[in-house]
């Protein structure tokens, strides 16, 4: 399922299509005998000559300055709408996006249902730092929002749909609340995609991305992401992000941002057979005796759906569910072929992962999150059927 780009690419066209700006992403003008994909520039220093750094643009030094880095991130910010900043893995574009932006003593709000190791930085680094971090609920940070209790916040971040629980917040209400507090809303938006969801025209400050996962998706290649609207607002935490990243060092290296625009080309296709994969999976799991709690926010019965429906542009490839305990997880995955046990998610091999083992989720032993890879959906269907028996 391609969705439609609202804002044509060249004035006065028609709209275009998700995999047709996935192809097309960071093109630069057509050279005559020149490559389709530039290969990457591997350069550390590069010629000064007899001019100051930088003059005309000039590149000096590769860890801010490197050709192939803002290729990428011109074509990852198309799909955003913003402004890119690219690094090494999503937890370090996570971090950077906290530190560059909190000063001692401002309140950070952050999901204490999201990403595990969001809390661990929160744990570990930020109240050391002097920063006073408190973990909400995904299903009740709107809540906290439509009270108007962000006062005091410097930095809210949701992330919706909710890793590993896959619950979703409404963006534009939470959006709404922390402009009027003065805050900065920052959407982890890694389970979406920026074609599954675009946090910064529902009116978030940041939106940030683990390439690793859906984005790259071929499981070889570990980069993460930041782009800030095109706002005033924006352009200001853009500028803020990016001198820390230069000053800590935290860019991806040219190979890695080289195979992340050659891999997300392919994500329109990509996405559409997880996602029909998901919706198989999850029908067939909510149907069987031996599970309970299915989560796919794009699942009718769902309680989810309404809001991701409204506020997402088409489905992923993400299902979580409940199994009976430990026993019946590792059954799973000794019986199946093609369900294969692994944490990461988004690739093209179809995983499960029972969160419980990392001891960061207060889920139950038999909980599972299932990525759906690009299998023939009949296979798939028919492995799972056999492994739960």
């Amino acid at each position: 399922m391609s969705t439609r780009e609202p804002t044509p690419a060249h004035p006065g066209g028609p709209p275009l299509g998700d995999g047709t700006r996935l192809v097309h992403a960071g093109d630069e003008p057509v050279v005559p005998g020149a490559p389709l994909r530039p290969s990457p520039v591997f350069a550390a220093p590069y010629h000064l000559g007899d001019q100051p750094p930088g003059t005309g643009g000039a590149d000096g030094y590769a860890r801010p300055d490197n050709p192939t880095l803002r290729v990428f991130e011109r074509a990852v910010g198309e799909l955003d709408g913003g402004d890119c900043l690219s690094f090494a893995t999503g937890m370090a574009a996570i971090s950077s996006a906290v530190l560059a932006l909190a000063r001692p003593g401002d309140r950070v709000v952050l999901p204490s249902d999201g990403y595990y190791t969001t809390r661990v930085l929160a744990r570990d680094e930020l109240e050391r730092f002097g920063l006073r971090v408190e973990l909400v609920p995904t299903l009740e940070i709107g809540d906290v929002a439509a009270r108007g209790d962000l006062e005091g916040a410097r930095l809210v971040m949701l992330e919706t749909p909710s890793n590993p629980q896959l619950d979703v917040c409404d963006i534009a209400a939470v959006a709404r609340a922390t402009s009027a507090a003065g805050a900065v809303l920052a959407v982890d938006n890694t389970t979406a995609s920026p074609i599954g969801q675009r946090p910064l025209a529902l009116g978030a400050d940041l939106t940030i991305g683990a390439d690793t996962k859906a984005l790259t998706g071929h499981s070889d290649v570990l980069l993460g992401h930041v782009s800030a609207a095109r706002t005033d607002v924006g352009r200001e935490l853009h500028a803020r992000i990016a001198a820390w990243r230069k000053t800590t060092g935290n860019a991806p290296g040219p190979f890695e941002a080289w195979l992340g625009h050659r891999s997300m080309g392919t994500l329109d296709l990509r996405l559409a057979r997880q996602a029909a994969n998901a919706a198989a999976v999850a029908e067939l799991l909510a149907g069987h005796p031996a599970v309970r709690g299915v989560r796919w926010p794009w699942r009718a019965e769902d309680p989810s759906f309404p809001l991701a429906r409204r506020q997402m542009l088409r489905p992923n490839g993400i299902v979580s569910a409940e199994l009976a305990d430990i026993d019946a997880v590792l059954q799973l995955v000794r019986t199946s072929r093609f369900f294969l046990a692994a944490t990461s998610f988004g690739g093209l091999h179809t995983t499960v992962d029972r969160r419980a083992q990392w001891g960061g989720d207060a889920v139950p032993e038999g909980f599972v999150r299932f990525s759906c890879g690009i299998e023939d959906t009949a296979d798939l269907v028919a492995d799972l059927q056999r492994a739960l028996g």
